[in-house]
């Protein structure tokens, strides 16, 4: 994949890295992403602080009014926890690295995690509209069975310290029309589908800058 070059922050001296899956601010570079027309480095945190076993979404299978963005993984956690939510209570909770700006991921945010540091060698899911993803800089199509590839980045190859596990992984975002169900993303070949918020699904934190 080609990597665009460093870009410096236009407030900042930090510097965004030229390699995904590089240590940064407290976790690993996943790529970039638009939120309402700002652009964001999406930062995955470290596997033994930043990942939570199999866990509900929510006890509470009702609408949570402002967790239904497909890019904003912030605004969704910050309603999910109000809203009683003890994954993304936890969340909120974290601390690392000196950061406390945690949270999980929305869809597309998720999707760029699957899709710039993919455990496996196995082909992709290429069905629906898996892989597509208008958030992303830039937006990507829906998935091929060979793109995207398997991570060049070590750590999260499988079997790595850092490596997704391949199984379903949690979204903050909701299924606009059936309140009771949440969106995951499986990190075996990338399917991303919605299921009952009561089952029981690993999830891996993130935090942002702006660009």
């Amino acid at each position: 994949m080609k990597i665009t070059p460093a870009k410096k922050r236009s407030n900042s001296k930090i510097e965004i890295p030229s390699v995904l899956g590089a240590p940064f601010q407290g976790g690993f570079y996943a790529g970039r992403l638009n939120v309402e027309d700002i652009e964001y480095a999406i930062i995955v945190a470290p596997k033994a602080e930043g990942e939570h076993g199999d866990t509900q979404w929510n006890t509470d299978t009702k609408l949570v009014n402002g967790a239904l963005s497909y890019n904003d993984g912030l605004t969704n956690t910050t309603a999910m926890a109000k809203a009683g939510s003890q994954l993304a209570q936890w969340t909120c909770g974290l601390k690392i690295g000196g950061f406390n700006d945690w949270y999980l991921p929305s869809q597309d945010e998720l999707e760029l995690c699957y899709r710039h540091l993919k455990p496996s060698t196995d082909k992709n899911y290429c069905w629906a509209r898996s892989g597509i993803n208008l958030s992303a800089v830039p937006p990507t199509r829906p998935y091929t069975p060979d793109v995207p590839k398997q991570t060049k980045a070590k750590a999260f190859k499988k079997g790595g310290t850092q490596a997704f596990d391949q199984v379903w992984h949690w979204t903050s975002t909701q299924h606009a029309a059936a309140p009771a169900y949440a969106w995951v993303q499986y990190f075996g070949y990338g399917d991303q589908g919605n299921v009952h918020k009561s089952n029981g699904y690993r999830a891996r934190a993130v935090r942002r800058i702006k660009i």
